[in-house]
């Protein structure tokens, strides 16, 4: 009984917390349509086994509609997958285009794009992207609000409904769902979603923590610096706290697409990510 009254007293601090965060943060994010009825979505995170997907199995991602994140556009894969969604999440994808060649380089990409894409990102970053497309003719924006939702299912499902927070955003793919659940996709696909942090993982001989995460492509040696200057000060247990948001944001997820008759599906070999079913291409 005394761990049903403190749950019970939990989840009512976090809800009342989460209207606080709504009324604050949540502003003009785009309504839920249903261009994904009928279809299927791809969203591909950039993980290392996507590398082999593309590889092995590039006539059935090109048989679905796919949705591309962060740095992807910087491959040669992109010209040719041609996703028909892509999302960013970070600030530093909007705050950094002065500072990070790459950050340069991807707007720059997205201004030669030559098929109809749809660019999601945060509402509040509307006013930074919006004057960086304005030469492009193929690209439209697609606002969404990463406001953290927590507590009570009945709230944070109707919250996610209504476009005004998500499950604690700490993975680009945890919009990437969630926005492809509002596009009205009814079955999604993940590949590169490997989240494989915890096995590179470590601490040198100063006590700093390195994460070096490896992805389908090779990065620059700027993008390790920033990576390296990003975990710079951090303590592994913030660091292992946050990797924990991301996996139990999965679980929320799979809940709510669970009761909206939703399929998501995790097409990763040997994904860390234990929420969905998984089947092998």
């Amino acid at each position: 009984m005394s761990d049903k009254i403190s749950g019970l007293i939990s989840k009512t601090g976090a809800s009342l917390a989460s209207l606080v965060k709504v009324a604050l943060m949540s502003r003009g994010a785009s309504s839920s349509i249903s261009e994904g009825k009928g279809r299927e979505l791809v969203i591909m995170g950039n993980g290392p086994s996507l590398r082999k997907t593309i590889d092995e199995n590039s006539g059935w991602l090109l048989s679905h509609d796919l949705m591309a994140v962060n740095f992807a556009a910087l491959t040669p894969d992109f010209m040719n997958l041609r996703p028909r969604y892509y999302i960013l999440a970070d600030g530093h994808f909007f705050n950094g285009i002065t500072k990070d060649n790459n950050v340069k380089k991807l707007w720059e990409t997205f201004r030669c794009v030559s098929w109809d894409m749809t660019l999601l990102i945060p509402g509040k970053f509307r006013h930074l992207a919006a004057p960086l497309l304005m030469d492009s003719r193929n690209i439209r924006l697609r606002r969404f609000n990463l406001t953290p939702v927590e507590g009570f299912s009945t709230l944070t499902h109707f919250l996610i409904d209504n476009g005004l927070g998500m499950p604690r955003p700490r993975n680009v793919l945890i919009p990437a769902i969630i926005e492809g659940i509002r596009l009205g996709y009814k079955k999604i696909y993940l590949c590169g979603a490997d989240h494989s942090w915890t096995k590179t993982l470590d601490v040198d001989n100063e006590n700093f923590v390195i994460s070096i995460q490896p992805h389908f492509y090779q990065d620059s040696e700027e993008e390790h610096k920033r990576v390296r200057e990003t975990y710079k000060g951090l303590r592994l247990h913030d660091v292992l706290g946050s990797m924990t948001i991301a996996f139990r944001s999965y679980w929320e997820i799979a809940d709510y697409a669970s009761k909206n008759q939703i399929e998501i599906i995790n097409a990763t070999p040997s994904s860390m990510i234990d929420a969905f079913p998984r089947i092998t291409l």
